[in-house]
């Protein structure tokens, strides 16, 4: 009696999952229908958008991205769909709420990772600098090989290969000395107190005019700065067309023999710095208050007196 009790609940049961299965049937596969249309939908879209973001934001990697993060969108969609049409309204309700917490988790973990995405995203729409470029930023300075949506890889002047995070790209100043066609050479000069000023604003400016690569329509500005301690320094300044950095060094750098080279032509002095040396202590003390000249020079007398008398008892 007991195994037939416990037999027609079991059937009892089974035939209730099956009448419940039939029912759902439908369901079923209208929800299989709707996850393969959004798989296609997904595809198709992500394809899409894909080419239009390679032409709008000539950027291969961040479109691949962008397209592949909404692929993943539409089908969590599509997946949250077919679940409420097996009635799976709760087990929809949970999946949310542990995405959201997964989600919260991780951008706490990554939030730097996330912080270059974002950065790198924002760059590739505004565009500030492009490959082949020259960029200076929080100390590092070379030209553009690679964007990428996390980062930048520059080489520098050196060689070296430098990978940038976009982050600090994107946060600190920038800049980009390609956007410019000229860039001005400024050099700060001393000459001495004792030196004609207005000639010698007219020998340095004469002495630049022929920098390599220099811009014939801005004129060579030359102002005088202050009254240093040895030298009464100036600034002499030199728009040059800016092909390359080692281009616009080595223009600073004939400039710079230029004007050596007429300044000792006209005997005007640039003096070196002039040092105060104190010999105290204490301080304030002068050297003749420290050394003994005479003492010094008797000494150097007497030396130079018994030299002569050995010499003198040698010839004799």
């Amino acid at each position: 009696m007991e195994i037939k009790k416990y037999y027609d609940i079991l059937l009892e049961k089974l035939i209730g999952w099956s009448e419940g299965l039939v029912k759902m049937l439908p369901n079923f596969v209208l929800a299989i229908i709707v996850l393969v249309a959004f798989v296609f939908a997904g595809r198709l879209i992500r394809n899409i958008v894909q080419k239009l973001l390679l032409k709008s934001l000539n950027n291969k990697s961040l479109s691949s991205i962008i397209s592949k993060v909404l692929y993943v969108v539409i089908l969590s969609i599509g997946a949250f769909a077919a679940l409420s049409l097996l009635n799976l309204d709760k087990t929809v309700s949970s999946l949310l709420a542990g995405a959201g917490i997964i989600g919260l988790a991780l951008g706490f973990a990554f939030q730097d990772i996330a912080t270059n995405f974002i950065a790198g995203f924002f760059m590739a729409v505004k565009r500030p600098f492009k490959i082949g470029q020259v960029i200076h930023c929080e100390g590092h300075s070379g030209v553009i090989k690679h964007i990428g949506i996390r980062t930048t890889e520059i080489a520098s002047f050196q060689g070296q290969e430098v990978i940038i995070p976009n982050k600090m790209l994107f946060q600190n100043p920038l800049i980009n000395d390609s956007e410019n066609t000229y860039k001005r050479i400024d050099l700060n000069v001393g000459v001495s107190y004792g030196v004609d000023l207005e000639r010698v604003r007219e020998i340095a400016i004469k002495a630049v005019e022929n920098t390599p690569n220099i811009n014939k329509d801005k004129d060579i500005d030359l102002v005088y700065l202050a009254f240093g301690g040895s030298s009464i320094d100036f600034r002499i300044m030199i728009w040059v067309e800016f092909k390359s950095q080692l281009e616009f060094l080595k223009s600073q750098s004939e400039a710079i023999i230029a004007i050596k080279k007429a300044f000792d032509k006209n005997d005007i002095m640039i003096p070196f710095p002039i040092r105060t040396l104190d010999f105290g202590i204490k301080g304030g003390e002068k050297l003749n208050e420290i050394v003994d000249f005479d003492t010094i020079g008797n000494g150097n007398q007497k030396s130079e007196n018994s030299s002569q008398n050995k010499n003198g008892n040698q010839g004799s």
